[in-house]
């Protein structure tokens, strides 16, 4: 066997000595493209070409890690996360795609996105354009990662009530055309914090024309009415005369009825309680309960009594 090698010149040529001839031959096309083809002749043989097979060396590899600032959150918590995407291979990557689903109850924060590229010890700001689809956010970079480089991508998201209800698990991955990432994930711990503690306020002001401090139909809601509760809070009744105050603390709330801001109409007499013939209300709030203030008033002209 005669083997002659030539990397200068980037093509492998091997002869065997037998009765025929076969040789092989590699050269580079482009940097990561190599062609192979084969000869095989001999006495009396006209040589005889193989076709040509294309291979790809050093081919491109994703991986990604995503992190957080936080591993336990409560509602009107804010929390950084943290993804790097590397290019494990030996080949450019590009067109970059990340998909990250986001877990019920966190709000992606557009203005908070930052991605940045490293590459030998060096750090440089990129820009990207990015979309979102219910609770999934896709980021797309359409210039290269290097080999061995890396692509950091940092944002914020707010966390609201619904995400107790939910998992708080995190999936995202990373694409270079059908080149995909392992997935990557993160779990928030959602702690249900003041809100678990809260009960919720409803109530109605009316004319009650019968005096039985219920509404009763054809006794008509009063708008713009004010009520001030306990803590300082100021309640304004809609077009119904109803209102709602939610994540009021619980325990004894009291709620009164500010009767300058009904001209025309007083506070309307109880014939059946007692206690109701007051400004005021006073409620018990149970955590995560529903509670109910009504104030019925009447003109003070006497018409609501017709």
């Amino acid at each position: 066997m005669k083997l002659v090698q030539d990397w200068k010149q980037n093509y492998l040529f091997l002869l065997l000595l037998l009765p025929g001839i076969f040789s092989v031959g590699i050269s580079a096309v482009i940097a990561d493209e190599t062609t192979n083809t084969a000869v095989l002749g001999g006495d009396n043989i006209q040589p005889v070409t193989s076709n040509t097979v294309f291979f790809t060396r050093g081919a491109t590899a994703l991986e990604i890690v995503k992190t957080a600032d936080r591993i336990a959150v409560e509602p009107g918590d804010t929390v950084v996360y943290r993804l790097a995407i590397r290019n494990t291979g030996n080949s450019p990557a590009s067109n970059i795609t990340l998909t990250d689903t986001l877990p019920l109850g966190l709000n992606f924060e557009t203005r908070s996105l930052q991605v940045s590229l490293t590459s030998s010890n060096t750090t440089t700001p990129v820009t990207v354009s990015n979309s979102q689809d219910n609770s999934t956010v896709t980021i797309n970079y359409a210039g290269t990662i290097s080999a061995q480089g890396t692509m950091n991508v940092a944002y914020a998201v707010t966390v609201t009530p619904d995400a107790v209800r939910g998992t708080g698990k995190n999936l995202a991955v990373a694409a270079a055309g059908n080149i995909r990432s392992n997935t990557a994930s993160h779990l928030l711990k959602i702690r249900p914090g003041i809100i678990s503690d809260c009960a919720t306020l409803i109530g109605r002001v009316f004319v009650d024309k019968n005096f039985d401090g219920e509404q009763q139909p054809g006794e008509p809601g009063i708008p713009n009415a004010v009520i001030y509760m306990d803590d300082g809070n100021r309640i304004l009744t809609d077009a119904n005369g109803m209102f709602s105050l939610a994540n009021v603390i619980a325990g004894n709330r009291t709620g009164t009825l500010d009767l300058t801001s009904l001209p025309g109409y007083s506070l309307a007499p109880n014939l059946y309680n007692i206690e109701k013939n007051s400004q005021s209300r006073l409620v018990r709030l149970s955590p995560r309960s529903m509670g109910r203030m009504n104030f019925a008033v009447t003109p003070a002209s006497g018409e609501g009594r017709k």
